[in-house]
């Protein structure tokens, strides 16, 4: 018999699909939302894919930008893991396209919580709300959960102002209402590891476009790296552990460069050793390159400032370790060949 009831929001997503398999194999039950229940088969698949058996996953609809559903959604439900969130390649035209939804529907969620007794939301931010400060911090600088990012920094993405003002608002409601769910935030960072189907997430798709020579030469940047098994872990381990409530936790480890990530697909994938990036490019290059590539305006904060960040709080509260950053790539890179996407 299943522990208690938790919802899973945006189960679509390659984040959701590990964390709602990590909860099946804890013996939760499952419920999860997507927009559209047309995608409910491709997602069991993706669940049995990530190594449990979806069988006993329920769906409910709910959009991120609309009340309908989500109150239904969470009835009988211990916990909420609020995953849902855009993360795209492309820099939006409109910049509310990716922080509206982000940041009303986390309060979205947060309210419908409250209105159905939901316990805990544990809430999937990133890195970026906390890594890229405005002024810059000093050159070594060992970011932590203690870390904000400056939404007012200029060069920052839609993305990155999403996901900040996103975490911001949560953590101001629940403040605000006493009466309402704890509040816990995880926070990885480039993650990679095993995909469950091909439907690729952001950071997958970077490998792709390396497997297929799009990036011959990379910028000298490089990021802290999550292996999605690890995410998932620790959105279960700080749904319930006691110690947990407000709290924000690192889910990553390591740093790699762009180019060692390309490397160590060309390791994994000795077919790809011609395609992946062989040099680093010069910061003034990558700079004036961003202006016709809008893909590059992500990487600009990261130029000349690698950001090493601490997991010791995941380590002292959870008991959380981790996988390597090395495995996290090595395995994205040959679970995208078994999917025939690389």
């Amino acid at each position: 018999m299943a522990t208690a009831k938790v919802l899973v929001t945006g189960a679509s997503g390659f984040i959701a699909k590990h964390c709602i398999a990590e909860l099946l194999r804890r013996d939760f039950a499952v419920q999860a939302t997507l927009r559209n229940l047309s995608r409910a088969d491709e997602v069991r698949g993706g669940i049995e894919h990530a190594g449990a058996d979806p069988s006993s996953v329920t769906f409910a609809v709910a959009d991120l930008l609309h009340d309908d559903g989500w109150e239904p959604a969470m009835e009988g439900c211990a916990y909420v893991l609020h995953v849902a969130s855009p993360f795209p390649l492309n820099e939006p035209r409109d910049p509310e396209d990716v922080i509206r939804p982000a940041r009303e529907g986390a309060l979205r969620v947060l309210k419908a919580a409250r209105r159905a007794g939901v316990k805990r939301v544990v809430l999937t931010s990133s890195i970026v709300a906390i890594d890229l400060p405005w002024p810059e911090a000093a050159v070594g600088h060992v970011f932590t959960e203690n870390d904000w990012t400056n939404p007012e920094r200029p060069d920052i993405t839609s993305y990155v102002v999403s996901k900040t003002l996103a975490e911001r608002a949560a953590w101001n409601f629940v403040k605000s209402d006493p009466a309402g769910p704890e509040l816990t935030v995880v926070n990885p960072a480039f993650v990679l590891g095993p995909a469950p189907d091909p439907d690729l997430s952001t950071s997958h798709e970077v490998l792709r476009l390396m497997a297929v020579g799009a990036y011959p030469a990379a910028p000298k940047v490089g990021f802290p790296i999550s292996d999605v098994r690890d995410v998932a872990i620790t959105h279960a381990l700080a749904m319930t552990h006691p110690q947990a409530a407000g709290e924000r936790f690192l889910s990553a480890n390591g740093f790699l460069r762009l180019i060692e990530v390309g490397r160590l697909l060309a390791d994994t994938l000795p077919d790809l050793k011609s395609k992946v990036p062989r040099i680093e490019l010069p910061d003034f290059f990558v700079r004036g390159l961003s202006l016709v590539d809008r893909r590059l305006k992500a990487v600009l904060p990261d130029l000349g400032f690698p950001r090493p960040i601490s997991n010791a709080k995941s380590h002292k509260v959870l008991g959380q370790s981790f996988r390597s950053p090395q495995e996290a790539v090595k395995t994205a890179a040959a679970s995208l060949r078994a999917l025939h996407v690389i």
